[in-house]
This record gives structure tokens, C-alpha cells and sequence, in this order.
């Protein structure tokens, strides 16, 4: 089965594409929901976040504490090696025993950190959604209600937009309405399904 990984900056419209490629009955699989799910309540990924850093970042409901999580890791280098040390490896491990689960021409893994976590080696094809550095920026404001310098960062602890370009086989433009977005989806779905079919990736 071919394996196509989605990524792209934060507020370069990822979930919007793969919103379109699932409206196509492709599989999605997300590596964000798979990063929330291993670090639930009881999990050995929080246990390990938990000895790492401390009681700091467990909510008072046992959950992570999130915002604590966030603020710690982009102002630390080390400490957000240490925890992708943790998530990272755990994340891959459910991707594949999702991928090895469905049966289809192809599926779509969306991985926001494709790049810098090193997991393009678990796809046949990246595929990148782009659009201008202030484009996402406005985007993110306005959806999670953050200070654009916390936006700023977030961007800047990312691969930069050539980084990401430099690894893609195929790229979205995203600073296009959403009708031209469903016309390039369109195109990469019949594209994909060929390329299953010669299994040609």
C-alpha cells in the first residue's frame, strides 16, 4: 500500500487536506490524535513525561498539563529532545500497527513534525502543504487565540518552509481558495491511485 505523509506548518490547512483526501474514503491517519492517545491517564509515555519533568507538567486531573508542556519545551532545546525521546518512538510504533491494518490503494499519515521528527522513512511519498509564513501566523491567532509571538516561535522551532519543500514529492498551495485546494486534492488522489496500481512510488 502506498504511504503518503502529509505534513506541513502549523496553520498551513493540513487538516483541512486531509479532511478532503477522507471526504475521498482514504484513510487518514493522524499522528497528533496518536500523540494525545499515549499520553492518556495511565499511560507509560505520562509515567515517563511525569519522571522526566515532574509533577509541573501533570494537570491537577492527571491529564498532561498541556500549556505547562508547551511553555517548557519551546523555551528549551534539551528539554523538547527529551520528550519527543519519550512520544516519538511510541507514536511510530501505533502508526505502523495502524498502516499494517487497513486495507486500501493508499492512506495519508499526517505528521505536523514528518521533518524533524526523522520518521520519513515510515512513508513512499511526502506531500507538504504550504502557504506564506504571515498567512499562518494569521490563521493561528485567529483559531487558538495566542499572542503572535507564541505563534512566532512555534514557527520557528519548526523546518522552515524550504526544509519541508526540499523533502516533498508533492505540494499544496495553500494561500488558494478552498475550491482550488479540492481541485489539487482531486488531482493527487488520481494521481496516488495510479501509482498504487503500478506500485510505482
Amino acid at each position: 500500500m502506498l504511504k503518503i505523509g502529509l505534513t506541513g506548518g502549523i496553520g498551513s490547512g493540513k487538516t483541512t487536506i486531509a479532511d478532503l483526501f477522507s471526504k475521498l474514503n482514504v484513510p487518514v491517519i493522524d499522528a497528533d490524535d496518536i500523540a494525545r492517545e499515549v499520553v492518556e491517564p495511565g499511560s507509560q509515555a505520562l509515567e515517563q513525561i511525569r519522571h522526566a519533568f515532574g509533577e509541573r507538567v501533570i494537570a491537577a486531573d492527571g491529564n498532561l498539563d498541556r500549556s505547562a508542556m508547551r511553555e517548557l519545551v519551546f523555551a528549551d532545546t534539551e528539554q523538547k529532545r527529551k520528550l519527543e525521546a519519550i512520544v516519538h518512538p511510541m507514536v511510530r510504533q501505533s502508526i505502523l500497527k495502524r498502516v499494517a491494518s487497513l486495507d486500501a490503494s493508499y492512506c495519508i499519515i499526517c505528521i505536523p513534525l514528518l521533518v524533524e521528527s526523522g520518521m520519513v522513512n515510515l512513508v513512499d511519498r511526502v506531500l507538504v502543504v504550504d502557504c506564506p509564513v504571515e498567512t499562518q501566523i494569521e490563521r493561528v491567532t485567529k483559531r487558538d487565540c495566542l499572542d503572535e509571538k507564541i505563534v512566532r516561535a512555534i514557527i520557528d522551532s519548526q523546518a522552515t518552509r524550504e526544509q519541508r519543500k526540499a523533502l516533498a514529492n508533492d505540494l499544496i498551495d495553500n494561500a488558494t481558495s478552498d475550491s482550488m485546494l479540492a481541485e489539487q486534492v482531486k488531482k493527487l488522489h488520481n494521481l496516488y491511485l495510479y501509482l498504487s496500481i503500478r506500485q510505482d512510488f
